[in-house]
């Protein structure tokens, strides 16, 4: 509510309408409740965006007013940014096609915070019909080109991997050849085939080396891997051909790569590559500053600058299992994930001021603070240092101001780099390491993930420090010929074309079709022969893959010879009509097959080690198609899915297909009439 206790409220159209005049500009907060049903959620609430649309629409009063839908995270806006509320996302299709049968009516605004009322005249006196704020920025789409989007291209036939053609420039930044990644293994080395590689400040300032801030960097960017391992040198019995590893490596922003098996450690069960690949440096550091140098024991404090990043939440957590008060400093936007972490507000100040001093001090007293991590410069090395008790230790992490002990008469001073601690203790603290993660004692960071063919942009998203966790990099997955590949909708018209197109083009030779009929579906049989005459192995079954129990049934049944590798969603059901004629109901039959089915093919396969998950949506969903408000609503949900996924490094993939030519499937059974209007 812009203006505060200012501006009137009404709890629901009714009373607005009984209140008097409705004003120029009506606002409606829409956000998905409590609870982690998603499903539930996206039902609920487009339901009840739809009751609200109709009321609108249908009230004489509330012609001339422009009704104002406010949504929080529920498209995405800018790069890095992942979808929070994925219900909202389906509330955005379905208005959108309301605002394309009734222009000017509605106003869809997505926010990151509070609606100031100074955006808010911005926003309204623009005229447009869809915006997003970042950062009191008022953002709109546009068509673009497909070029403006184009992400770096792996030179042919040969290993490669994310480099710097030249310091001081993250344009700079390309897929560079990397012959060493083929060379024969000597004593005691592995090749990996890389999933994920985490992104450390370390390889930003190398990106910017030519700026002098960093001069003592050596070896390759990505120092640090998640993989599977592909051959073994001699002299390495501990590991063996595929073996989940992840470990300190040099050139880890490649698909391939050869490394020291010293240098890796298995990775435990259930751990996905891209949460693994946020483990190696941040907690071998914080393990190595905090155990080691500074000796930390129950019972002490410890405050951690930079709380929300990578090292700052692996040292929180490390302190924490030990018994250790915690106080930490980060943006303050980002004190609700330190909030989440347990840190208490009182323990809670800004990284951006020197007030954390006296914030600080207020709860400590005079028996100080017994240990500092730290990673800011200047001033705030020494309000940091004047926190701590006699005898105190600072452990400085940071690589921009370092100091000299003589500096802190009366305080231990170290400054160091996790390399320091010696290939052995490297060895010895990731296997710790990887123990207490499968013993659950430790949890993998946040992860934002970037496909490294997006490597600029990554690197900028980093430079402006606005992630919490850890930046990832994720690696281009080959379909493996042996793995399955799953099709829902597999007998329909899209999903039968799709099968031909992946066995003629793709080589793809072991396919699952699911459909509500299975082999009685119309042409299914004859498609089975089709394909089985082209080499492929072609399994047709019966499965509502609305229907979470069977769908899991479904998944269950794909042996260990020819694992799941990919999943593709075709299934959907059209029932269009103008949004003042649908009802839940027809909501209901448009959502189940693309919402319900996505949701438990996502939740079903999110351990799997999926090489593709994708989707085929509509452009009624990001146009908000005439007449097709639920159709829309579902589709933008799919593409707020995908992105959702692509945050956690998952696959993700949504098509936002227009009307297919050929008239099969949901095309079928649509008029003349429909195709022209679609037209």
């Amino acid at each position: 509510r812009p203006g505060g206790d200012s501006v009137p409220f009404h709890v629901d159209l009714p009373s607005l309408l009984e209140a008097g005049p409705v004003p120029e500009v009506v606002l409606t907060e829409v956000v998905s409740g409590p609870g982690g049903d998603v499903v539930g959620s996206v039902r609920e609430l487009t339901a009840r965006v739809l009751g609200l649309v109709q009321g609108w629409l249908a009230d004489d009063r509330c012609h001339g007013s422009r009704l104002v839908f406010v949504t929080t995270g529920a498209v995405v806006a800018d790069d890095g940014e992942g979808p929070a509320d994925l219900a909202a996302a389906a509330v955005w299709g379905l208005v959108r096609s309301a605002q394309s049968e009734d222009p000017g009516r509605f106003v869809l605004v997505d926010v990151d915070g509070e609606l100031l009322d100074s955006v808010l005249a911005v926003v309204l006196a623009s005229g447009e019909p869809q915006v997003a704020v970042r950062g009191g920025v008022v953002r709109v789409p546009r068509l673009a080109p497909l070029a403006s989007g184009a992400g770096l291209v792996p030179p042919a036939g040969v290993p490669w991997r994310l480099g710097s053609r030249a310091k001081g420039s993250l344009d700079a930044l390309d897929l560079l050849p990397f012959p060493e990644a083929a060379e024969v293994l000597g004593a005691g080395q592995v090749r990996v085939a890389v999933h994920a590689a985490g992104l450390n400040f370390r390889d930003l300032l190398d990106g910017l080396n030519a700026l002098g801030w960093w001069q003592d960097k050596v070896g390759l960017m990505g120092g640090e891997a998640a993989g599977v391992v592909l051959e073994v040198g001699p002299g390495v019995d501990d590991l063996r051909q595929g073996d989940r590893v992840v470990g300190l490596v040099e050139g880890g922003f490649g698909p391939v790569l050869v490394t020291d098996a010293a240098a890796v450690a298995k990775i435990p069960d259930g751990t996905s590559f891209e949460q693994a690949a946020t483990i190696p440096v941040v907690f071998l550091t914080a393990y190595y500053g905090l155990m080691d140098l500074a000796g930390l024991r129950s019972g002490e404090s410890l405050l951690v600058h930079a709380g929300t990043g990578g090292v700052g939440m692996a040292a929180i957590q490390l302190a924490q299992r030990l018994g250790v008060e915690v106080f930490a400093t980060a943006s303050p936007a980002k004190w609700d994930v330190l909030r989440s972490l347990g840190i208490p507000d009182d323990h809670i100040a800004s990284s951006r001021t020197l007030e954390f001093e006296e914030r600080f001090r207020r709860v400590c007293g005079d028996r100080g603070i017994d240990v500092v991590l730290n990673s800011l410069t200047g001033d705030f090395i020494d309000a940091s240092a004047r926190l701590l008790r006699p005898g105190g230790r600072f452990i400085e992490i940071g690589k921009l101001d370092i100091r000299e002990e003589e500096q802190f008469p009366g305080l231990v001073y170290r400054w160091f780099d996790v390399t320091h601690a010696g290939p052995e203790r490297l060895r010895e603290m990731l296997g710790e390491l990887m123990e207490l993660l499968a013993a659950g004692e430790l949890r993998p960071l946040a992860v934002t993930a970037w496909d490294v063919r997006r490597g600029r942009e990554a690197f900028r998203f980093m430079s402006q420090a606005r992630h919490t966790g850890k930046i990832v990099l994720t690696m281009p997955r080959r379909w493996d010929p042996d793995g399955t590949v799953l099709i829902t909708g597999g007998t329909g018209g899209l999903g039968a074309e799709l099968a031909r197109h992946l066995v003629a083009e793709h080589g793809v030779r072991h396919l699952l079709l699911a459909s509500r009929r299975g082999l009685e579906a119309a042409g299914a049989r004859e498609l089975e022969q089709e394909l089985a005459g082209q080499g492929a192995r072609v399994t047709i079954v019966s499965c509502d893959v609305a229907d979470r129990d069977q769908v899991a049934a479904l998944l269950a049944e794909i042996g260990a010879e020819h694992p799941l590798t990919v999943v593709i969603h075709t299934a959907g059901v059209l029932d269009d009509g103008i949004v003042a004629s649908l009802t839940p109901e027809r909501l209901d039959v448009v959502l189940r097959p693309k919402v319900d089915a996505v949701w438990h093919l996502h939740e079903l396969t999110a351990d799997v080690d999926l090489a593709g998950f994708v989707v085929f949506s509509s452009l009624s969903g990001l146009l908000g198609g005439t007449g097709q408000g639920n159709y829309a609503a579902a589709n933008a949900w799919l593409d707020a899915l995908m992105a959702y996924r692509r945050g956690l490094g998952l696959p993700g993939l949504s098509l936002a297909w227009g009307l297919w030519e050929q008239a099969t499937g949901m095309a079928g059974g649509m008029s003349r009439a429909d195709v022209q209007r679609l037209a």
